[in-house]
């Protein structure tokens, strides 16, 4: 994403919260702000508009990150600091474990964008989307002793052959090799899949666009990447495939990847008339005990607000919920996260539009397709915060814990747009 394109659309979330906010709204469940970002003080040192969603260790405490806030002031893409990694208790007790930006030109990265994942020994690796060596973003590790360093500055090699501006997590293996992907860069310039060592040395799995245009094979991957038992990776691409539609760039595709580099595309979107079955994917994938996979896609299905798939081993595609089936989207709209399950099955995610208020909710959808709104966000003057691009995750308890770019209580800066994003958590 371009920064002109983030700025657009920033600027497009402060209109439909303005308008969202006016509608009001009830819960169907309890939700409780955790922490509202940008209480200390009008620069945000402790963060501002996550979003990424979060991960928690094994006492409870949850770790994420925000695109903005931070203790550096000096960068102009967030119209403020370059945003920090953060912890928190389970009581709401925040602390920024490292504000980006600290180094020279941003040597060290800016504005992270992706969630964060830990390894063994309890460091946690991310990406920036920005910043780094070459302004192209960067992979990093931090210690539980808060240091931190740079493994991999992005477009350190000609024409950004090696990726460039990743936007989503990674993955581990059992060598702790890291793998993630880069919307643009790589040989053709419709990003890549790549692979990180511990020492730092990246290489270059696929570089989508090969067999294009219209890259048949996919292009411009905005999500995280899920492994098989085989060892085998699997992840979307946002346009390419071999569907027309989409301006002519192709809706996107579910692929497949063995870590030798072999790609095969297992479904391309848009192939039912008028994008019944889904089309732009922008979020990574979940699978079953029997190897069906399932994901959303943020625009297509019957009421072209977006659909929740499902894949299965024979490249049978279906969709369990369309978006947008009910009046004003009040089920959801538009869904930039993937899903996760419960132990029964049921799927769980969230939307950052629609809603009783318009401003995203958190849902539920049971193995046969019927959908829940288990929360729509500004039910409470956009406090309980608003527009969550993230996915949920659960806890032992079976809490649901996540996060919102708008909306909560703070100062109010005039960059946020009334409110810079909350941690919530959601109890049955």
């Amino acid at each position: 994403m371009s920064r002109k394109s983030s700025l657009l659309k920033r600027m497009a979330m402060l209109v439909l919260l303005i308008f969202g906010a006016l509608l009001g709204a009830a819960s169907a469940q309890t939700e409780s702000v955790l922490y509202s970002f940008c209480a200390q003080n009008n620069n945000c040192t402790d963060g501002a508009n996550p979003y990424a969603g979060v991960v928690l260790d094994q006492k409870g405490n949850l770790y994420g990150t925000t695109v903005c806030g931070g203790l550096n002031g000096d960068c102009s893409n967030c119209f403020g600091p370059c945003g920090v990694v953060f912890k928190l208790t389970p009581e709401g007790k925040e602390t920024v474990l490292y504000s980006f930006c600290m180094q020279t030109n941003c040597a060290d990265g800016e504005e992270p964008a992706a969630g964060l994942i830990f390894d063994r020994k309890g460091n946690l690796y991310g990406t920036t989307e920005y910043g780094g060596a070459n302004n192209d973003g960067v992979v990093f590790e931090l210690t539980p002793k808060g240091k931190y360093r740079v493994l991999y500055n992005f477009c350190a090699q000609d024409n950004c052959r090696d990726g460039m501006t990743p936007q989503v997590g990674l993955v581990l293996d059992q060598q702790e090799n890291l793998y993630g992907t880069t919307q643009y860069g790589g040989s053709y310039g419709g990003g890549v899949v790549f692979k990180v060592t511990p020492a730092g040395k990246e290489t270059v799995l696929y570089s989508f666009c090969a067999q294009g245009p219209p890259c048949t094979d996919g292009a411009n991957p905005l999500a995280s990447l899920v492994f098989d038992q085989q060892g085998s990776l699997y992840g979307t691409t946002y346009r390419g495939g071999d569907q027309p539609g989409c301006g002519g760039y192709g809706c996107g595709l579910v692929f497949k990847l063995t870590l030798e580099g072999k790609e095969t595309v297992l479904y391309s979107f848009c192939a039912q008339a008028n994008c019944a079955d889904g089309a732009q994917p922008g979020a990574g994938l979940v699978s079953d005990r029997k190897g069906n996979l399932y994901g959303t896609t943020s625009g297509g299905g019957a009421y072209q607000g977006g659909v929740v798939f499902k894949l299965t081993p024979k490249r049978k595609e279906s969709v369990l919920y369309g978006f947008c089936a009910q009046s004003n989207c009040a089920d959801g709209a538009l869904p930039l996260a993937g899903p996760v399950f419960d132990n029964r099955g049921n799927l769980y995610g969230t939307t950052p539009y629609g809603g009783a208020s318009r401003a995203g909710v958190v849902f539920k959808l049971t193995p046969k397709g019927k959908e829940t709104v288990l929360y729509s966000f500004c039910a409470q003057g956009c406090t309980d915060g608003a527009t969550p691009y993230a996915g949920v995750v659960f806890d032992q308890k079976g809490n649901l814990y996540g996060t919102t770019q708008y909306g909560g209580f703070s100062n109010y800066p005039t960059d946020c747009y009334k409110g810079c994003g909350v941690v919530f958590k959601l109890t049955p």
